[in-house]
């Protein structure tokens, strides 16, 4: 069965319009693990827009199934992530002027950098997962620096409008899940993903995670997030071909 990770990252955005105590990404954590999430994700950012330092720690007590950190590669964050623990690093591209991640990192221009933080990271025995596009170099890359995993980066197919090009982007999808599955590699995917568009991508052979968060927390506005997580669940398992 194919694993979700919940995306908590806008719960905090909201909380953090008003500066406020709530709502409070640790409370949406707890919901999301009742309502089916395989895991939890967050990004702790430079900038610290919306998740925060103390979301993260409480959040290492409170989540029982994969803690999913990304986080992008920082001397700060990474401090961080060596004395919080978590299940999973992601790592990820990140500029300040951007509303949300753009594209994957270029684990090819920046591998020295890239390979300091796995090595840090895996010594510490936290599995590390890379947010990359989906191109033949920068999954061989992604295996050459000895990480277990990458995330197929699919906002090329969220964003494609008409059929022919949705399905060209998925079938790009398709062959990097392939070659990456060649080089032993795990394969996860997010970026964009929401109800309608999510089916042919869980159903890709190959694929075992899918990070959704901004789709799901829009969605807990009218149906609460209990519920918008059980839908995403069932509109995966539909698409998913067992």
């Amino acid at each position: 069965m194919i694993r979700l990770g919940v995306n908590i990252d806008h719960i905090a955005t909201v909380r953090q319009a008003r500066r406020a105590a709530e709502p409070d990404p640790v409370a949406a954590a707890v919901i999301a693990q009742l309502a089916g999430a395989d895991g939890i994700t967050v990004h702790l950012r430079e900038d610290r827009r919306h998740i925060q330092d103390r979301d993260v720690r409480l959040l290492r007590h409170v989540v029982t199934k994969i803690l999913n950190l990304e986080m992008a590669v920082s001397e700060e964050i990474l401090a961080i992530a060596l004395e919080v623990v978590p299940d999973q690093v992601t790592l990820v591209p990140e500029r300040r002027e951007e509303l949300t991640t753009e594209g994957g990192l270029d684990v090819v221009a920046n591998e020295a950098a890239v390979a300091r933080t796995v090595d840090a990271l895996l010594d510490r025995d936290i599995d590390v997962s890379l947010f990359i596009d989906p191109a033949t170099a920068q999954i061989e890359m992604s295996r050459k620096l000895g990480v277990k995993a990458i995330e197929i980066q699919t906002a090329r197919y969220s964003e494609a409008k008409k059929p022919a090009d949705r399905q060209r982007e998925l079938d790009a999808l398709r062959d990097a899940t392939d070659l990456a599955r060649q080089l032993g590699l795990h394969v996860h995917m997010g970026h964009g993903l929401d109800y309608d568009n999510v089916g042919p991508i869980a159903a890709l052979d190959g694929v075992e995670e899918l990070n959704i968060g901004f789709s799901i927390v829009t969605r807990a506005l009218f149906v609460g997030l209990d519920a918008a997580i059980r839908e995403m669940k069932q509109a995966m398992n539909r698409g998913h071909k067992p």
